[in-house]
């Protein structure tokens, strides 16, 4: 398309009027000359045959007589008659040998016959040049009739050479005249065509001109002239499109002058609007800062009353009190508690809406950590008569790396949930493993009830901030109605999803998925199947979820199960059967004593090792029972890890003596300082850590701290945050400027929980973060954690620290130390080889976790504040002096780890 177009309309008409004119002109003038060419050979030809044809029958007398004088002049007359076309004639005879000519030429080749032709078929006709030769036998008729027969014999022949000059020059004057008509024709063509192109296209090049001045904006351009034809016409139509459109470039440009001015009094008003609004954004900053500000302060003033009153509670329940007594201050602490739980909600609630909540990421075991949430929760559950079952997937790996602690909240809040709204039947959590990559696994968990359930009008509302799906519910059963919201925030922010299904009066069932990192460490033993594999098991369960659970974990087990809903079931199967190896007997389907007492001789002596699975406190037979050593009890709900270990004791356990008093904790020979402005909270603290600790030293302000740290110097400082004179992180960084504990680890005490708290801390120079109420299990982890004993020296892995963050276990703890070792090559190469910071962080965060549980203290503050500084926005180069002591520090744990290890 674009080479037709690039050539002007005047180019077209030119080369369609010539073209075919000439083609035709051409064809005729070459039809015509050819065929004139062909008209004047087939003359020439004719008239040598004229010639020839009768001068061989004149000249038969001459040869057969041998008359070359008769021959010769013959021939001559001939050559003379026809000069102009003759060249010469001669005369051979039938040796093929010259016998007369009336020309001489010294070479006769030409026009004598060649020795492989013969003269049969009568005359011959060839061309050489500009000649033309023609050979004609000479017959003898007269010798054919003498001898009285009909067959003539050849007496020779005549070869005539004519000239064709005449005729060539014929045949040029008749091309000449055929092109000079052409010419004539082409020049006429042209003449008409230049005068189709005045008539025609010069006009619509004029067109073509003023349409691309319309098209430039110049809507005055007009046609003029009058043009033949439909051309006028045309010309009349551009004049009336450039008048139109003239006419709508002014009304359009009225209406753009218009919406000018319409606009320009419209950014006005938008102008005073972003004004506004900006004042709005930064009195809505404001607000949400003071609402900040207004939480934190809550929190603080709030945790640290709700400190001296559940620490000193605790405290209080150590000591010889009345039943009466206990129950009062057991009250007193799940009402503080119970309050507590209401502030969290809150504050989590703010750091959810702020964008401020920080997820973890550490090992965890998932089985344990769903133990421990669970077991906190089956009180209430077994309270109000509720069968709780849990049943997790085999194929789900227990070692997963996350924020366990918020995953804990989420099972808690939909599990609590579903507590509450429960009267009757069943709570049931399941655990099931939707996809499984090389790093990364999904989990789906289900927790279903048969509660009150949810109106269908009231759904859409469930997951909305201090709401309730119905009104009274909040009177009935208590709670803010944050729960659901904060649970479904932290599943998106854990890029999880979260939905469920109700129907009112027929229970409720949420779900939720999370995508967890897997743990390149084994965080808890595996159980090893083979020593129950193939054990025969008979269970006494009357409800059929946990009765299937219970069986499904057996066959899991390799085991081979038998389940029964009543004792009768159970003394039949067990006497149909031969003996087991374990008989298992949920208490709550045993109506009585009587009615167990009923089938002991048959479970005695076919029924192998009893099992008691008890929800809540033990019944009084029961615990007879266990104390008499004929059964072992299994608190419930059932956790794999319990159940397994009971099914493993070789021996059922002797009856249990008396409960000893609780040992005194020892005390380790350190000297701490605590600093608080709360006296009721130091006091605590106080209490709390001389339990654990030989000295305490305590300051009721940052600048006692300040010179305290450089007069002594303490194994670890526990420093409240908000004092009035100098807080806790502006007295932490001068202790580490200059004192004599700059060297010592400092723990932040505070009843902040908002946000990035925790990185302003450890930005700050501190070490750890505890926060109040102050917990003492929490405590004693976390001095035992930063600090070692003078008599263990000043070792780059603590083994008894190792062993505490492994549970006891030795094993454990050995295992976990050379998993860290043996990572230290390739930690080292992912250091040297991180090409941006968010790849030093992760690397940095991932050692971080491997040390939370190997006893490397030195190693895990290090990886701590380098964490920090780098989500804090600091670059690798600002940091190369405390990269280059990490890998020193990895150098030293390498080297002290595998003479432990190989100890």
């Amino acid at each position: 398309m674009k080479t037709v177009t690039k050539y002007s309309l005047r180019t077209w008409v030119l080369v369609l009027a010539l073209a075919p004119t000439m083609l035709v002109g051409l064809l005729l003038g070459g039809y015509f000359t050819s065929s004139r060419f062909s008209e004047l050979e087939q003359t020439l030809l004719r008239q040598g045959t004229n010639i020839i044809e009768p001068l061989a029958i004149a000249s038969e007398y001459g040869l057969l007589m041998n008359n070359r004088e008769y021959t010769k002049r013959l021939i001559d007359l001939t050559h003379r008659q026809n000069s102009g076309l003759v060249q010469s004639i001669a005369v051979f005879d039938n040796q093929n040998q010259i016998f007369v000519s009336s020309k001489y030429h010294r070479d006769f080749e030409l026009i004598k016959l060649p020795e492989n032709r013969d003269l049969n078929r009568g005359t011959q006709v060839e061309h050489f040049g500009d000649t033309l030769v023609l050979r004609t036998p000479v017959m003898s008729e007269s010798t054919a009739s003498a001898l009285g027969n009909n067959r003539l014999t050849q007496l020779g022949y005549i070869a005539l050479q004519l000239n064709k000059h005449e005729a060539l020059l014929e045949q040029y004057r008749a091309a000449v005249a055929a092109f000079i008509i052409v010419l004539i024709g082409v020049q006429l063509n042209l003449l008409f065509t230049f005068r189709l192109l005045k008539n025609v296209t010069q006009p619509i090049t004029e067109m073509v001109r003023a349409v691309a001045k319309i098209r430039e904006g110049k809507l005055d351009t007009r046609l003029q002239g009058d043009l033949i034809g439909e051309l006028d016409h045309l010309k009349r139509g551009i004049n009336a499109m450039a008048a139109s459109l003239s006419e709508y470039h002014n009304e359009m440009q009225q209406n753009i002058d218009q919406a000018t001015s319409d606009l320009r009094e419209t950014l006005e008003q938008i102008e005073i609007q972003n004004v506004e609004l900006d004042i709005a954004k930064k009195r809505a900053l404001e607000a949400s800062r003071i609402k900040s500000e207004f939480l934190a302060n809550m929190s603080h003033e709030l945790r640290t009353p709700l400190n001296g009153v559940i620490g000193f509670t605790r405290q209080l329940l150590k000591t010889p009190l009345h039943d009466n007594q206990k129950d009062y201050l057991r009250t007193i602490e799940r009402s503080a508690s119970n309050l507590l739980s209401i502030i969290n909600d809150i504050l989590d609630f703010s750091k959810l809406e702020a964008g401020k909540m920080v997820l973890d990421n550490v090992p965890f075991a998932l089985r344990d950590s769903l133990d421990e949430t669970l077991t906190l929760l089956s009180g209430s559950a077994y309270d109000k008569g509720l069968e709780m079952v849990v049943e997790i997937d085999e194929r789900v790996p227990d070692s997963l790396c996350g924020d366990v602690m918020r995953i804990q909240q989420v099972i808690t809040n939909l599990m609590g949930n579903a507590i509450k709204f429960t009267d009757k039947g069943s709570v049931r959590l399941s655990l099931d493993l939707a996809d499984e990559s090389a790093e990364r696994v999904l989990l789906r968990a289900e927790v279903s009830d048969t509660g009150i359930g949810i109106a269908e009008e009231q759904q859409p509302m469930l997951f909305q901030a201090f709401g309730q799906a119905d009104s009274s519910v909040s009177r009935r059963f208590g709670g803010t109605g944050l729960g659901l919201v904060i649970t479904k925030r932290l599943v998106n922010q854990m890029e999880g999803q979260i939905g469920f299904t109700s129907h009112q009066n027929q229970g409720s069932t949420f779900w939720f998925t999370l995508s967890i990192e897997k743990s390149g460490f084994s965080i808890s033993d595996p159980l090893a199947k083979a020593p129950i594999q193939g054990a025969r098991v008979v269970v006494l369960e009357s409800r059929r979820l946990s009765r299937n659970a219970l069986v499904r974990q057996f066959e899991q087990w390799h085991m081979l199960p038998s389940a029964t809903g009543t004792l009768l079931a159970l003394s039949d199967t067990l006497v149909a059967n031969p003996p087991v190896d374990y008989t298992v007997i949920a208490t709550a389907s045993v109506p009585s004593y009587d009615a167990l007492a009923a089938i002991l001789p048959t479970l005695e002596a076919k029924g192998g090792q009893l099992l008691l699975l008890c929800e809540g406190e033990p019944v009084n037979w029961a615990r007879q029972m266990a104390d008499q050593g004929k059964a072992r009890l299994v608190a419930m709900p059932m956790s794999q890890r319990r159940l397994y270990t009971s099914l493993c004791l070789e021996e059922l356990a002797p009856a249990p003596m008396p409960e000893p008093a609780p040992p005194v904790t020892p005390q380790h020979p350190l000297k701490v300082l605590a600093v608080d402005d709360n006296p009721a909270n130091l006091k605590l603290i106080a209490t709390l850590l001389r339990e654990l600790v030989a000295e305490v030293d305590t300051a009721t302000g940052g600048q006692s701290a300040i010179e305290l740290c450089r007069q002594h110097r303490y194994d670890a400082v526990f420093m409240d945050i908000q004092m009035p004179d100098i807080d806790g992180l502006m007295a932490t960084q001068a202790i580490r400027m200059d004192s004599r504990s700059r060297h010592s680890p400092v723990i932040a005490v505070t009843a902040h929980a908002m946000g990035d708290e925790r990185e302003k801390i450890l930005a700050s120079g501190m070490d750890d973060y505890l926060t109040k109420p102050i917990d003492e299990a929490d405590l004693r982890q976390v001095l035992m954690r930063w600090v070692r004993s003078p008599k263990q020296g000043d070792s780059v892995v603590d083994w008894s620290l190792a062993l505490t963050q492994a549970g006891g276990n030795a094993d454990l703890a050995r295992e976990m130390l050379a998993m860290l070792v043996d990572s230290i090559p390739a930690t080292r190469d992912q250091l040297d080889e991180a090409q941006s910071d968010s790849e030093l962080v992760r690397t940095i965060h991932k050692l971080h976790g491997a040390t939370c549980y190997s006893g490397v203290p030195a190693l895990q503050k290090l990886c701590a504040q380098l964490e920090a500084a780098l989500k804090q926005g600091n670059s690798a180069e600002s940091l190369q002096p405390e990269l280059l002591e990490l890998r020193d520090e990895l150098d030293k744990v390498e080297s002290a780890a595998k003479a432990i290890l190989a100890a």
